[in-house]
């Protein structure tokens, strides 16, 4: 079978956020040969079963980038870009030193190398601070200290780290809340940890209980914690159970997102998959 065929697409599971295997966010990424219809693109998602599956395709000197969840296309994904860009790079479709530009549903996304990172280029979308949600809370089972909600998400703030860490949302409650998900965050409790928020991420509302390693819901949290403590750049760890580093920094209304990646399969998708003889 010819890679790079009409009719053959690779294939690439690659986690994210993550610098050693079975850690981080995996993603499924498809470097798509041609237009595919979205009822398959929908499928194959299904079929990998990731949070997220990323299909890129050459758009001139840029690529398209798309995004699904086993149940739904999303706007924007931070993990699934990240592992796009690791797989353009590590198949040599671009040099180290070039800049990679993905044309998306959220506009213009950039990565470039620094060094073993990957830093993105992603939009700024900040919380906006709504009256307590009770049905939202009593889901959580935490006290909120902050409550808001951007275009995505809704988001809350807790008391604590270790209230971040222990919860055990109801999943049917919070799916019935609309908005992609729930972005839940406190600060960092151990001022010699190497991070200085920590978040977990739940979208049962996208088919995703809960999300390993969230680069969009760090859209949020950038520009959240860096008003708060008065900073340019933070670091934020995802205390979920593979867990992941990403750094931030704001720039200018965007946010740059910095993660490392390491790919862990690779294989093709067969003309059976596609149902073509």
């Amino acid at each position: 079978m010819k890679v790079g065929s009409e009719h053959l697409f690779p294939f690439y599971q690659v986690d994210a956020f993550a610098d050693q295997p079975f850690r981080g966010n995996p993603a499924a990424v498809v470097f798509l040969m041609g237009p595919q219809p979205d009822h398959w693109l929908q499928s194959f998602a299904a079929e990998m079963n990731l949070s997220e599956t990323a299909y890129f395709m050459r758009k001139g000197n840029d690529y398209q980038l798309r995004w699904f969840t086993p149940t739904c296309e999303v706007d924007l994904c931070g993990h699934a870009t990240l592992a796009a860009a690791h797989v353009i790079w590590e198949t040599g479709l671009a040099l180290e030193d070039e800049e990679i530009r993905f044309s998306s549903r959220s506009g213009l996304l950039k990565a470039r190398k620094d060094g073993d990172w990957i830093a993105l280029d992603f939009p700024e979308v900040i919380p906006t601070e709504s009256k307590l949600n009770k049905e939202l809370a009593k889901a959580l089972g935490a006290k909120v200290i902050w409550c808001g909600q951007n275009s995505m998400d809704h988001f809350v703030e807790l008391e604590s780290e270790a209230e971040v860490r222990a919860l055990k949302p109801d999943m049917e409650a919070l799916n019935a809340l609309g908005l992609r998900g729930v972005v839940v965050t406190a600060l960092g409790s151990d001022p010699e940890a190497p991070y200085h928020f920590v978040s977990r991420f739940f979208a049962p509302q996208v088919g995703v209980n809960e999300d390993p390693v969230t680069g969009s819901a760090h859209c949020a949290l950038a520009p959240y914690w860096c008003a708060k403590l008065d900073r340019a750049a933070l670091v934020g760890f995802q205390a979920s159970p593979r867990g992941g580093i990403v750094k931030v920094r704001l720039r200018a209304g965007r946010v740059e997102l910095k993660g490392k990646a390491i790919t862990v399969l690779q294989g093709i998708v067969t003309n059976a998959a596609q149902g073509k003889p």
